[in-house]
């Protein structure tokens, strides 16, 4: 692990857009090739069995994988993946299969669960092999050398070709991620170094020298035409410190923060629409965390906006709601088509500006006529230099932490609790950041198995206590040592089923509370970590309980720099 710390950062900062001045790596490690399915294994239409093209197969299979998958119902998944089936299957195969839900792919599917199945019941001589094969491709690509540094490399694997999913409902799922070969890669690195190898028989797209960026390979992916990347790990010198940057940028909004807001109150008032529009804009994007709105890939249909690019039918007004005054309802589509539903009183210049900006609009007009993400970026610049609406929700996320963990932590508190109550102001953040998930697959087996255990520790615990009552009487019948130290172990026995028995509640509240709200995306993006290292250091809590092994080695700089007195 390489450690960060502020004098390594003073002495060989990349102050010049984080140009590197040498990068040598291997290039990429490609999906291994489809292999197609055994003879004995069938895929049926209209009940009879049929033999399908290798690439019509290979297609099958991904359906075949996710059969038990709830996405395999949706109407949308299953339209768009027969869709581009068919574009791989021959011209007989076309004509024969015209209707998916003739379509059996019941053998392929138990097929897969046997070989998952197999490879749980692999011997310990087949699972290191496997292990030394995956260390053996960590060392000779998982490394790359950038200025006289050995860095380690995030994700050096080409994901392999399969059905897009999507978040939310998005109208693409079920599209065909297609295989990505050498052709359409374009490899970076410096002039200077060894040049990674295409596999035999193939070549790059393109060898570029660009010391600007920090990617080592780029390809542009099917589904949506966005660009993906193989960049450096996130506890790479490079990525520390953005990170290190990103917060104190949103730490430097803090000490303006009180001007910004007194600036855009006052730009309600304005006599110049623009600025009005603007300044709500901004007060949502610093009370709700919306994204400014631009998120939308290029070619991308999915109907999602952000805040300038609100319409009106994504909002209704209410002068009085659940006896709350000049309430806000939103309903729209987010990023990644999560959608966003919000019930909120703001104040009354604003909801009185709202009324002005609906006038004579139809519901597909936008909502901020006069305003777009490039003139709200321009004057977010204004009020301070690197502030984005990303600043804000950063400022707003880390801030609401904070003060969510001053309110909830408890000295008394045991580690579960504790934890519990991290959990709990990360949700807060969660929830204001919109940071949704759909209830995971396995969620009630779960909740079931949880709930049989703490069924039966509390039974333990009433055995436990009877046992302690009768050593109790035992003892005062007989006042004699033994029984005394019974008694005492009889204690220790209660006491301790009584701190497992409130594990596993806390436990089974923890997940209850946290199944549709995915609290990852905030800890990892948006929390400065040096305020759950500090809150760590402060009451106790290992900070493994926290972050994970890898999310410990992405804030490295943060657990060697935080204290246990770190404000934002």
């Amino acid at each position: 692990r390489i450690l960060i710390s502020r004098p390594l950062w003073e002495e060989e900062r990349y102050t010049d857009g984080s140009k590197w001045r040498f990068l040598e790596h291997k290039g990429p490690v490609f999906a291994p090739p489809y292999e197609p399915m055994p003879d004995k294994v069938k895929f049926y239409y209209n009940g009879k069995p049929m033999k399908l093209s290798a690439p019509a197969e290979e297609v099958a299979t991904f359906f075949a994988k996710m059969l038990d998958h709830e996405y395999t119902t949706k109407d949308i998944f299953r339209k768009n993946f027969f869709k581009d089936w068919r574009k791989e299957m021959t011209s007989e195969e076309k004509s024969k299969i015209t209707d998916l839900n003739k379509c059996d792919f019941g053998e392929m599917n138990e097929y897969f669960k046997a070989q998952s199945e197999a490879r749980k019941q692999m011997s310990k001589e087949e699972k290191q092999k496997i292990k030394e094969e995956n260390e053996r491709l960590l060392q000779e690509y998982g490394f790359c050398i950038m200025d006289n540094h050995k860095e380690r490399i995030g994700n050096f694997r080409i994901e392999p070709p399969g059905l897009f999913r999507g978040r939310g409902d998005h109208p693409k799922m079920g599209m065909l991620k297609r295989r990505i070969r050498p052709e359409d890669i374009i490899i970076n690195c410096s002039k200077d170094s060894k040049h990674p190898k295409p596999p035999p028989g193939t070549k790059w797209k393109e060898v570029r020298h660009d010391n600007k960026v920090t990617w080592l390979a780029s390809w542009t992916e099917n589904i949506q035409g966005s660009i993906k990347y193989i960049m450096l790990n996130p506890s790479s010198r490079i990525k520390g410190e953005k990170d290190w940057q990103k917060y104190e940028t949103a730490r430097r909004l803090k000490k303006c923060v009180d001007r910004i807001r007194a600036q855009y109150r006052e730009d309600w008032k304005s006599k110049e629409m623009r600025i009005r529009q603007r300044a709500v804009a901004l007060y949502f994007i610093d009370k709700l965390a919306l994204r400014a709105g631009n998120e939308k890939e290029e070619g991308e249909t999915a109907d999602t906006v952000g805040c300038c690019s609100l319409r009106v039918e994504h909002i209704k007004l209410y002068p009085k709601l659940d006896e709350q005054e000049y309430v806000v309802e939103f309903d729209f589509l987010g990023k990644d088509s999560i959608r966003y539903y919000n019930k909120i009183p703001v104040e009354k210049r604003v909801f009185k500006n709202l009324q002005l900006f609906l006038e004579n609009k139809q519901p597909e007009d936008d909502l901020f006529d006069r305003l777009n993400t490039s003139i709200l970026n321009k004057h977010l610049q204004e009020l301070m230099d690197g502030l984005t609406a990303k600043v804000f929700r950063t400022y707003n996320a880390s801030i609401t932490l904070q003060q969510q963990l001053k309110e909830l932590s408890c000295s008394d508190d045991n580690i579960p609790a504790k934890i519990l109550s991290y959990n709990r102001a990360n949700r807060a953040v969660a929830i204001l950041c919109n940071h949704q998930r759909a209830p995971p697959k396995t969620f009630e087996k779960s909740m079931q198995n949880l709930q049989t255990k703490i069924d039966e520790k509390q039974n333990q615990l009433s055995a436990a206590r009877k046992q302690l009552k009768a050593a109790k009487a035992d003892h005062k019948a007989s006042h004699d040592e033994k029984s005394k130290k019974a008694v005492e172990v009889k204690r220790k026995a209660v006491q301790r089923i009584e701190e497992q028995l409130m594990k596993l509640q806390v436990q089974a509240t923890d997940r209850e509370e946290n199944k549709q709200i995915a609290l990852g995306t905030s800890k990892l993006n948006y929390l400065d970590p040096r305020i759950s290292v500090a809150w760590c250091k402060k009451w106790g809590v290992p900070i493994e309980k926290i972050y994970n092994k890898t999310q410990r080695e992405k804030f490295a700089w943060a657990i060697d720099m935080a204290e246990k007195d770190y404000e934002f």
